[in-house]
């Protein structure tokens, strides 16, 4: 073998030492995710494995005397002729992981920022790149420092899930009172027992309802559903009425630090029941039995927000982080942009209809 790599030149020598260290890496990095709670949900190797395939994700680690002290597990995918870092499918979060450093303020900064730029530096070349980190990510400035842009957007989180009642106090009055009578003036109640088809069928519902496409494959989800019941990750709440009639779902997922609403779903005919309030409640409460948190994953939307918010969350910002060396969709993604304000520009000036 040391013959054969000694004897490749040029491109061949480069991309057999890339293969190399990505099956050193991602085996020392599947070691780290089974020892390392501290390592997010969506960052571990199974789940990757599941929405990405073991082939189909990669991982920068960084180290110090030995010890893994970061990593940034990232996709790339083809497009067009174009290497794109992109989150693979049902993965809301990724970004760098950084191991808790218990030295003074300014030598933990310093070192955030070092091991930072070691894994920018380990990513391979891309034309775009685009990552939302998680809610505990703050410090992007070596990102920055290299050509990155960030956006901010938000998530909602529920904190201190080990006092539900000070929890229930906090939610809204009017979700509360849904909450105690919807069950019992419909008839329903929450099953948690019903398989992977009862959700999905009432999330189509729900997207087909909005008119958007679903984000991932059904084959996507039943790959991850099987792993998250692997690794006793996920549990599923389904409203059900006397008649067997499904009205709302939630799934959610966790690890040690938080649970998270990854998807919903409800028939849009049953929603004056309030079946959804429900059913969010009962993913709430059960997370309490799992993470000290619940993190809705969003929503801006301005028409979810305030049901989102009407639990009692508190607002976390979040960071995409993104760059494109590619000058090509750099123009493109300028023309998009100007045509989409022209647009506006027109319908604002445009005379009202008589």
């Amino acid at each position: 073998m040391d013959a054969v790599i000694q004897g490749l030149t040029g491109a061949e020598d480069e991309n057999a030492r890339r293969g190399s260290d990505t099956l050193l890496n991602k085996a020392e990095y599947r070691n780290l995710c089974t020892t390392e709670p501290s390592i997010p949900l969506f960052s571990n190797a199974w789940w990757l494995d599941a929405v990405a395939g073991p082939d189909g994700w990669d991982v920068a680690l960084a180290k110090a005397n030995g010890r893994i002290v970061g990593a940034m597990p990232f996709c790339v995918a083809r497009r067009y002729g174009m290497e794109v870092i992109q989150h693979p499918p049902l993965t809301p979060v990724l970004g760098p992981w950084i191991r808790v450093d218990l030295g003074s303020p300014s030598s933990r900064l310093s070192n955030q920022q070092k091991i930072m730029q070691s894994l920018i530096e380990q990513l391979p070349r891309f034309d775009h790149f685009t990552q939302t980190c998680s809610k505990d990510f703050s410090n992007w400035l070596p990102f920055y420092w290299n050509g990155f842009s960030q956006s901010t957007e938000y998530t909602y989180v529920i904190s201190g899930l080990d006092d539900l009642d000070s929890v229930w106090h906090r939610v809204d009055p009017s979700r509360r009172k849904h909450c105690r009578t919807a069950l019992a003036r419909h008839n329903l109640r929450v099953r948690d027992d019903l398989p992977l088809d009862a959700f999905l069928a009432l999330h189509k519902m729900t997207i087909g309802n909005r008119g958007v496409a679903q984000a991932f494959t059904d084959d996507c989800l039943r790959r991850l559903d099987a792993a998250c019941v692997e690794h006793k990750r996920r549990k599923l709440h389904v409203v059900v009425d006397e008649a067997g009639r499904h009205y709302a779902a939630t799934y959610t997922v966790w690890d040690d630090n938080c649970a998270y609403a990854l998807l919903k779903g409800s028939d849009p005919d049953t929603h004056h029941t309030q079946a959804p309030s429900v059913c969010q409640w009962e993913a709430i409460k059960f997370s309490a039995t799992v993470a000290p948190k619940y993190d809705f994953l969003g929503n801006m939307n301005p028409s979810i927000e305030p049901y989102v918010r009407s639990f009692g969350t508190e607002q976390a910002p979040v960071f995409t982080l993104t760059q494109t060396p590619s000058r090509l969709l750099r123009l493109r993604r300028g023309l998009i942009s100007a045509l989409a304000s022209g647009h506006q520009d027109r319908s604002f000036n445009r005379k009202p209809a008589r």
